[in-house]
């Protein structure tokens, strides 16, 4: 009897490593064997494939784009600033004297005076039209008090007191550009969100309706492995496999796409960047970048054909 009950652990033993053994060998034959009939249509596939790199690229290089414009806008910023534009019937000492003023303010750290002279002087020396200015009757330029506020967020309740000031005909803030700049971005990435959702639902679809004619081109596959006693699991995994191929595929596509397209841009940035003396240059997704949108490829093909399978595959019995 003791013999007897070595022998039947020992029988359940090797029962449970040879149900392993066959599961994983079943993985290994539903991969390759999903990999064959995809590389089988080449150009099938590669429709697919392609259809999902698009829809996953867009978001990307829009992601991408929004990426290298806060990296260039970067180096753009710098204490805000407030230009004081004086009014044309102060002279230029009561001007000046009111910049001595306004730097004994508590909320301002530094205040800078230039007379509409060094103001036209400037203006003709970056713009070239030196000879041209030099020309005219009189200066159309007024003179301009730079004040540097203490505590920039402050800043713009100190241009509101200042722009009410008597001798000032217009205050302006110099940073408001960059904070219109940097609420386009936020809207911007929530647009890039919005449509990568929709995008993703999109890939998922395509990829549940390819599995789907996968599925009704191997129905009576399906009903004698069904007649045989194969289980739903084990109809199941060839066709989630197909999925993930064709996952992966369209991300491995994506990736191309995007790089293709930052490579044909990358001269006439640099061309343009340089005419500003700037060494700029567009930043790329990297070996990493692609390898996630195939791991995200490959996820979404999974889900799409998880969802297919679960639909439709339930509807194929044997009669």
């Amino acid at each position: 009897m003791a013999r007897q009950a070595r022998e039947g652990a020992s029988l359940s033993r090797t029962r449970w490593r040879d149900r392993f053994n066959s599961w994983l060998h079943h993985h290994r034959l539903s991969a390759a064997d999903s990999m064959h009939r995809v590389m089988v249509s080449p150009v099938a596939s590669a429709l697919t494939w392609l259809v999902i790199g698009i829809a996953l690229a867009l978001p990307v290089g829009l992601d991408l784009a929004l990426d290298n414009v806060t990296r260039l806008s970067a180096g753009w910023e710098r204490p805000a600033q407030i230009s004081l534009f004086i009014d044309g019937a102060v002279s230029a000492e009561a001007a000046e004297d009111l910049a001595r003023r306004l730097a004994e303010r508590e909320d301002v750290a530094s205040t800078r005076f230039f007379s509409r002279d060094e103001a036209l002087q400037e203006f003709g020396t970056l713009s070239g039209f030196g000879d041209l200015l030099a020309s005219l009757e009189r200066n159309p330029l007024p003179d301009l008090v730079l004040v540097m506020p203490a505590d920039e967020r402050r800043a713009a309740a100190l241009q509101g007191e200042l722009d009410a000031l008597p001798e000032i005909d217009q205050a302006l803030l110099d940073m408001e550009w960059l904070q219109r700049l940097n609420s386009l971005m936020d809207l911007g990435r929530r647009l890039v969100v919005a449509v990568g959702a929709l995008l993703v639902l999109g890939v998922v679809l395509i990829l549940g309706n390819t599995i789907r004619l996968a599925i009704e081109n191997r129905r009576e596959e399906i009903v004698v492995v069904k007649l045989v006693g194969g289980s739903d699991a084990f109809v199941r995994r060839p066709f989630l496999y197909t999925g993930l191929w064709y996952g992966v595929g369209g991300g491995l596509f994506a990736g191309l796409l995007v790089a293709a397209s930052l490579w044909f841009l990358q001269q006439p940035v640099g061309e343009l960047a340089a005419l500003y003396g700037s060494d700029f240059r567009l930043r790329g997704p990297g070996v990493m970048g692609v390898l996630n949108l195939v791991i995200l490829g490959g996820l979404l093909g999974l889900a799409g054909a998880w969802l297919a399978v679960a639909r439709h595959l339930a509807a194929i019995q044997p009669r």
